[in-house]
């Protein structure tokens, strides 16, 4: 029977107070820590003399007491623990232990003259007087200022970090997120969120709207209180933006999406015009940005007007760029070096590129922009008397700069082309963590030319801190394939940048790779311009297709690797890419599949660890979630697991995974590994920047709402040598004839030079942007209403009040065979 079924009844809270004797793990991005306590009173029936005490707790001291709350837990492989949901600082009573206490390392320059002289005045209530009123110590003789303001604010700082994290606690908040907003509000952390619970969906990530107004209910927020309807607002806006990809939207769609989020979190009902005024307000008080009649998060509204601006910037300080040499004769010469015949569109962009202040270079696989980059690399050493040799920069920084949004990309340039590569932020010395309000520095990149590959995959957000940090005297060669799925971030920078015809570009398409007889290249190009060939199912030399339904993927995927693992593949070679995670042919479905057949446990001997739904072991394949720049890891990138050290043979006292990344070796503790994950099957967003050797693709019509031709094209393209595609023949047709629709941006036309209202002069033939703002609130407040009765009738599918498709988005009569 577990310990604490043994404990007897107590109507006390359970308790145990002791001294900190040694503090066996904290983690500096959060405030966990596990503690080894030496109990000097408890109300458990414990023998032991010492315990293992976990949870959130500020700044401990060793050798120092505290009194914990909470419970005893019997964890199978720490043994028992006392797991604290509150506690806080013993402070001594008699006047012998407070003067013990303020004589103390804790008081430097207080002897036991001064710590007695203290309690003479104040009492044994001292502890208390001063941290209510730190004035109270302007009575004790010969107490100087300077050691008044070290003993308040050592007794302050103790108490009000305590009591932040209770009350964070209290609000349900674990330790990571209780640090970020700690971190945020330091001192008026409770009294901010006391204040204003909403300023949370603002100020913090990860925190939604629903966390916020559960707060707010408790401590009394009237559900029609303007600061929830103005939060409501904001994460509405902030949701379209990151699940659509859009960096503004318009009134309608926006209040829309607000009312659902009020009215889903609380049930009263919110009246259109009061949450019209309130978004008025928002504008006002510019907490949002409204620019003819569209509506954008401040952040994204000035990343957009900051690239259009360093975009002009550049064009403007590099206007003509010449060199003395003869560039076609030079470029004659680079192809008799290389013993490579360049084809005219080939020979143009490179010419054209070392020539531009800013140049795009885009094409689909096959095209040779590998062979055009390279070639773009030389010929700009060769005109500026640069080395390529890069042991010769050992003073300085190399000239040419490459990267990439992703750690697998940048380690694909630098195979490319033998010179350094690294990704983006690390690059601008991002940690990744940064919000995008938050500036970050006047940091300028050395040297002459810049070149970013997978220009797709980089978001507004991370391409203006980019540009921002692009000298004057730099050129940039952006390359890309515009075919490919956009950003994972808002808007979609590239095809943009493309449109507004502002920087020259030049388009690869001329299939260079089809003499090895691949028949994956043809397929993508066929794919792009939106047809399924009509030897789609036949069987070829490196690709093949299975036609089965959602319900037999799995055995299908099941049964060409398990063949494919006999002829001496490996995972690492191997890539199950999908849409979606959940169902039979979902992601996480399929990774439990593929780690019992690479990586399985059959015996159990092995050693492994659980976290959440998933078990890790030795051999694994996995996936970094998120930016890890200080171990040089980044979102995107694959490695291995190669060790597990259980706490109980582990000086920290707690779990921990040493993954390898190519040559890179890093440690994860338990705290960390929610930024990891199996990596057998995994997203095609995921992908985006990686090759493999043998992809395979399942494509269902349960996909329906991620059947699109970007989707497939970047699918198909990570495949290097083999592709095994399997599922519904119907589902690759209508991905095909799915196109994504364009995002909602604005950066062409900021590129173009169109004329925000907020630069017009207002005359009597133009309006005010408040009263555009106002009609245009007026126009989607009637129409809002207008549609507020959703009940389907003939006479209001007659007079397009109501789709009558509504609800039925993706469903075809396929599905019904």
């Amino acid at each position: 029977m577990a310990l604490q079924e043994n404990l007897f009844e107590m109507e006390e809270e359970p308790f145990i107070s002791g001294y900190v004797k040694a503090v066996f793990y904290q983690n500096p991005s959060n405030f966990y820590k596990v503690l080894l306590i030496q109990i000097e009173e408890t109300n458990l029936s414990y023998q032991e003399k010492e315990i293992v005490v976990t949870g959130s707790f500020g700044q401990i001291q060793e050798d120092e007491m505290y009194r914990f709350f909470g419970k005893v837990v019997d964890h199978p492989k720490y043994g028992t623990q006392f797991t604290a949901e509150r506690y806080h600082q013993e402070k001594p009573t008699s006047a012998a232990g407070l003067i013990a206490y303020l004589s103390s390392d804790k008081f430097p320059g207080i002897g036991e003259k001064t710590a007695e002289q203290i309690i003479d005045t104040l009492g044994e209530e001292a502890l208390d007087k001063i941290s209510e009123n730190p004035d109270v110590l302007v009575q004790v003789p010969k107490l100087n200022q300077k050691k008044r303001a070290m003993i308040a604010e050592v007794i302050q700082q103790s108490d009000g970090m305590e009591k932040i994290i209770i009350g964070l606690n209290q609000y349900g908040f674990g330790s990571q997120l209780a640090y970020t907003i700690f971190q945020t509000y330091k001192e008026d952390t409770l009294s901010t969120i006391q204040e204003d619970p909403y300023r949370l969906v603002e100020d913090i990530e990860h925190i939604g709207f629903k966390k916020a107004d559960s707060i707010a209910e408790e401590l009394g927020f009237s559900p029609d209180a303007p600061a929830r309807l103005k939060a409501a607002l904001f994460y509405a806006l902030s949701e379209i933006s990151l699940s659509q990809g859009d960096t503004y939207t318009t009134a309608e769609p926006l209040m829309k999406k607000a009312l659902q989020v009020l009215e889903s979190s609380r049930p009263y009902i919110i009246e259109p015009d009061d949450l019209a005024n309130i978004l008025l307000q928002m504008i006002e008080e510019n907490r949002l940005i409204e620019d003819q009649e569209k509506l954008y998060m401040k952040s994204l509204y000035a990343a957009e007007w900051g690239i259009a601006g360093s975009i002009k910037r550049l064009q403007e300080k590099q206007a003509d760029i010449h060199y003395s040499q003869d560039i076609p004769a030079e470029l004659d010469l680079l192809e008799n070096q290389l013993g490579i015949k360049y084809g005219q569109t080939q020979r143009e962009a490179i010419e054209k590129a070392v020539c531009s202040p800013l140049f795009i270079l885009t094409g689909g696989p096959g095209t040779g922009k590998t062979t055009v980059l390279n070639g773009i690399v030389t010929l700009y050493a060769e005109l500026n008397g640069l080395s390529l040799d890069v042991n010769e920069y050992k003073e300085e920084a190399f000239p040419i700069l490459l990267a990439a949004p992703t750690g697998r990309a940048a380690k694909k340039m630098n195979e490319a082309t033998g010179l350094p590569s690294s990704t983006i932020h690390r690059l601008l010395g991002l940690n990744g963590q940064e919000k995008p309000e938050d500036e970050i520095g006047e940091k300028e990149l050395e040297g002459g030319l810049l070149i970013i590959d997978e220009m797709s995959m980089v978001d507004t957000w991370l391409a203006n801190q980019l540009l921002r940090a692009v000298p004057g005297n730099m050129q940039v060669l952006m390359v890309g394939d515009k075919d490919q799925l956009p950003s994972v971030g808002p808007g979609q920078v590239l095809h943009d940048l493309l449109a507004s015809k502002v920087i020259p570009s030049i388009e690869l398409d001329e299939i260079y790779r089809q003499d090895d007889g691949s028949s994956i290249i043809s397929l993508a190009h066929d794919i792009k311009n939106g047809t399924l060939p009509t030897d789609f199912q036949q069987p070829k030399r490196d690709r093949s297709f299975f036609n089965c339904s959602a319900y037999q993927i799995e055995e299908v995927i099941r049964q060409v690797v398990e063949k494919a693992k006999l002829k001496g593949f490996t995972a690492q070679d191997i890539q199950v890419l999908a849409p979606m995670y959940r169902g039979p042919a979902g992601i996480n479905a399929l990774n439990v599949m593929l780690q019992n057949i690479f990586n399985p446990n059959d015996t159990g001997k092995r050693k492994e660890v659980r976290f959440n739904d998933k078990v890790y072991r030795i051999g694994d394949k996995v996936l970094q979630l998120v930016n890890f720049p200080e171990q040089n890891v980044f979102n995107g990138d694959m490695g291995e697991i190669v060790s597990i050290q259980l706490a109980k043979d582990s000086s920290e006292k707690v779990d921990q995974l040493t993954i390898r990344f190519d040559t890179n070796e890093v440690t994860y503790k338990r705290t960390d590994w929610n930024k990891i994950t199996l990596a057998y099957c995994c997203s095609i967003h995921k992908s985006q920047g990686s090759e493999f050797k043998m992809v395979i693709l399942p494509m269902v019509r349960q996909y329906h709402r991620m059947l699109r031709r970007d989707l497939l094209y970047t699918a198909i393209t990570r495949s290097s040598e083999l592709l095994i595609l399997c599922g519904e023949v119907q589902a690759y047709q209508e991905s095909i004839l799915t196109s994504s629709a364009d995002r909602m941006t604005s950066l062409k036309e900021r590129l173009i030079g169109e004329t925000s209202v907020k630069d017009k002069e207002n005359t009597d033939e133009k309006k005010t942007a408040e009263q555009t703002s106002t009609e245009m609130l007026v126009i989607q407040e009637n129409s809002l209403e207008e549609t507020t009765d959703f009940k389907l009738t003939l006479k209001k599918v007659q007079q397009h009040q109501i789709d009558p498709m509504i609800g039925m988005e993706g469903i075809t009569p396929y599905q019904f065979n």
